[in-house]
């Protein structure tokens, strides 16, 4: 077999390509590299199950995981300091992570998704600057402060394509 080698990591479902453990793969990767990985195996498990869990793949390696989930999200049902800045039928990319080694990982997901999806949302915890710098850098908008499931808050932000 021989083996493709890319200049910057690829994205598809996590299912394909005879990786169906693509998540829980990134997930090791990720605890190896000394992030914290707070998402349950559990969680990463369904969301697979539903077809929503897609990898980033460098040099046939998995370099990184997200969600890409169809709106509504619940989540995003009420939002404070700020307002959404449209209000249209969207996609919600969820649980972004790398290897922590891997270059380009946001960078992949998000032009992934910014080619399937007409907007988008995204949110992330307030300390998490880099992450915060890459969703701004790819265009999204700052539009408030949200709650997950355990009550802490996240910066949420959106996106939608000109037209």
């Amino acid at each position: 077999m021989k083996i493709r080698k890319t200049t910057e990591p690829i994205c598809h479902r996590s299912w394909q390509r005879s990786m169906p453990r693509g998540p829980l793969c990134a997930l090791t990767a990720i605890k190896r590299s000394g992030q914290r990985a707070t998402p349950r195996k559990t969680r990463y498990a369904l969301i697979s199950q539903r077809g929503n869990s897609y990898v980033c793949v460098e040099d046939d390696a998995v370099v990184g995981t997200f969600a890409f989930i169809a709106g509504p999200d619940a989540t995003y049902v009420h939002i404070e300091d700020g307002a959404w800045n449209f209000d249209a039928p969207y996609h919600v990319i969820h649980r972004v992570a790398s290897n922590g080694k891997t270059h380009g990982v946001a960078k992949a997901c998000f032009e992934f998704c910014q080619q399937r999806a007409d907007a988008l949302r995204i949110d992330t915890h307030e300390d998490n600057i880099p992450m915060q710098n890459a969703i701004r850098k790819y265009g999204f908008a700052r539009a408030g402060v949200i709650y997950v499931s355990d009550g802490t808050p996240r910066i949420a932000f959106d996106w939608q394509k000109e037209h």
